[in-house]
């Protein structure tokens, strides 16, 4: 049977491994997701283009996407906006595949209160020694942006439990399986297949007629 695709959302610790959990899962089934594209405010960092890691808009543009309601979420992060535009993710939950959006903890939430069965999951490193060394061993910040990371990271760990799973993200191969396993779990939620139910229900009622 044809069935709408499911939405999960991916947050975590700066540092965490985000971005190359996704790109890994991407790799592996590449007709079974689609990673929406975030618009941000924020500059680009070396070797990122507009489109690809994001949509890099100034401020004016931004806030014409907020009133123009063509995000289905927005935050402001860092002095900068972030948000997830709303028509490419719709196309590609009606065309079947499974959308999963990277985003903060407030856009994450607002999320999740917009759409219930939307699935949260909350990427980590195996300990905050590890998070540290991963975030020292970009080699691309300075120390105090580090620290402020650490920091940011203490305040994120408060909403860890208002998501729906955590990842621990030690072995790559495996954080990866477990994601996938978890978002696949999503499409036998009763919740997502009403027009099933009844259909079952249907043929059931019709059978018991005859």
């Amino acid at each position: 049977m044809s069935h709408k695709g499911n939405l999960a959302v991916v947050s975590g610790f700066s540092g965490a491994g985000k971005g190359t959990l996704m790109k890994a899962l991407l790799e592996q089934y590449p007709m079974q997701y689609a990673l929406s594209i975030s618009a941000t405010t924020r500059k680009p960092r070396e070797g990122e283009e507009h489109g690809r890691e994001y949509f890099f808009l100034t401020k004016e543009q931004f806030e014409q996407l907020i009133a123009e309601d063509a995000l289905i979420e927005y935050a402001g992060y860092v002095g900068n906006y972030y948000g997830t535009p709303k028509r490419y993710v719709q196309e590609q939950l009606e065309a079947g595949r499974d959308v999963i959006l990277e985003i903060e903890i407030q856009g994450a939430l607002k999320v999740k209160k917009k759409f219930p069965d939307t699935l949260l999951l909350f990427v980590v490193p195996p300990s905050a020694a590890e998070l540290e060394k991963r975030l020292r061993g970009r080699g691309t910040e300075t120390d105090e942006v580090i620290r402020s990371r650490l920091a940011r990271a203490a305040e994120e760990a408060a909403y860890m439990e208002q998501y729906d799973y955590l990842l621990i993200n030690d072995d790559l191969s495996v954080c990866v399986e477990q994601m996938h396993a978890l978002i696949q779990a999503q499409r036998a939620r009763v919740s997502g297949n009403s027009s099933f139910i009844a259909d079952m229900r249907g043929q059931l009622e019709h059978l018991r007629q005859r």
